[in-house]
């Protein structure tokens, strides 16, 4: 497992959560793991994040763990270590934050940048989603359950941003399937929708 925060025990938040903090200036997240990746570019002009896509991701498939979403991330997936590797070694891809199993983050693009997590994608008719989102991925898989940590973790960074952005809204949360529908299935049916707008809601009644 990666280096980051971790877990305190069931109901508890990630130990280092509570430092958690939105640096607007620099658009990170304080307190999570940086890792910057090549893949992003600047949004364009006068484009503010007004959208959060919610992803789904292990590598190989169906296998936590590992160094395997950094080195994507990072354009340094070795193609020979797996047969899936060899498919996807090439691409150029991103997101701004990942979540692992046990609720760490990491952070490779910082917010006000445009990470290339997407793809070919539309939002209430608007296209290029990349250009106006943030992109959160969760190591997981459409079927498997999502973890604890990763709901709390999850919760608690989606209120920061929230608060911290004024163009983003728990109104505008949406998984990579419904941009992309018919390409992506991601976070897919293991997603509690429900159980993360309740978190959410609770989150930012609190002062």
């Amino acid at each position: 497992m990666m280096p980051g925060a971790v877990t305190t025990g069931r109901g508890k938040k990630p130990a280092r959560a509570r430092r958690w903090r939105i640096d607007r200036a620099r658009g990170l997240l304080r307190g999570a793991r940086q890792v910057a990746s090549p893949n992003c570019d600047a949004r364009p002009a006068a484009v503010a994040a007004s959208l959060i896509v919610i992803h789904g991701i292990s590598l190989p498939p169906g296998r936590f763990g590992g160094p395997w979403i950094e080195r994507l991330f990072t354009n340094a997936l070795p193609p020979d270590v797996h047969p899936f590797f060899r498919e996807i070694a090439d691409l150029r891809v991103s997101a701004h934050l990942v979540i692992r199993r046990g609720g760490r983050v990491v952070q490779y693009v910082p917010f006000q940048r445009r990470a290339w997590h997407a793809g070919v994608s539309s939002y209430r008719g608007r296209s290029r989603c990349n250009d106006f989102s943030i992109g959160i991925e969760l190591e997981g898989t459409d079927r498997r359950a999502y973890t604890d940590a990763q709901y709390r973790a999850l919760t608690r960074v989606v209120g920061l941003l929230v608060r911290a952005y004024p163009a983003l809204s728990t109104e505008r949360i949406v998984g990579h399937s419904d941009i992309a529908p018919g390409r992506k299935t991601d976070p897919g049916p293991a997603f509690d929708w429900p159980r993360l707008r309740a978190a959410l809601a609770r989150r930012l009644r609190a002062p």
